[in-house]
């Protein structure tokens, strides 16, 4: 099975979106296993040589930013947010799909908004020059690359919107 193949079958995703989604995703799961790795190593370390690793507190910090952060978009695009839908039964599917647009702009506006202003203060940290205690890692990068993913969730939240309440049939 070629790689393309084997791509296609495993995603739902279509056109560059696939290749978003293959891509953060391989980002998230390389990084949970250096997360893995990084624990054993941490635990293998504290009861067999008396010393743990340093600073694996904030590489475990940067490790979940990176992860989470990640998979935020894929989880967007794919609609694998908690949704409820108490009154779904009881309005008609146009006004649900107003709603839905409406939430997906609100949502995505919110989170381009949100992330100019993490942006500004990754601006300010790597400016200020703040670094992390133990390993003197520049603590603006990490805000650099929250602000973006969050940039990237914002537009991924609204062709959401657009693709799945516009144009797929709701069950």
């Amino acid at each position: 099975m070629t790689f393309s193949a084997w791509l296609t079958a495993h995603y739902e995703e279509k056109g560059p979106v696939i290749w978003l989604a293959f891509f953060l995703e391989l980002i998230a799961a390389v990084t949970l296993f250096l997360l893995m790795l990084l624990t054993c190593a941490d635990v293998f370390g504290r009861y067999f040589f008396a010393n743990s690793v340093d600073g694996t507190t904030e590489l475990t910090e940067m490790a979940i930013a990176i992860l989470v952060f990640a998979e935020m978009p894929v989880i967007t695009w794919r609609g694998g947010h908690v949704v409820v839908d108490i009154l779904d039964r009881v309005m008609g599917s146009s006004l649900i799909k107003v709603l839905g647009l409406f939430a997906a702009f609100l949502m995505s506006t919110s989170l381009y908004f949100l992330a100019v202003r993490i942006f500004q203060l990754a601006e300010r940290s790597l400016r200020r020059e703040e670094v992390t205690e133990y390993l003197q890692f520049p603590i603006g990068y990490v805000v650099q690359y929250i602000a973006i993913m969050s940039w990237i969730t914002a537009a991924l939240m609204i062709s959401y919107g657009v693709y799945r309440l516009l144009f797929l049939s709701r069950d």
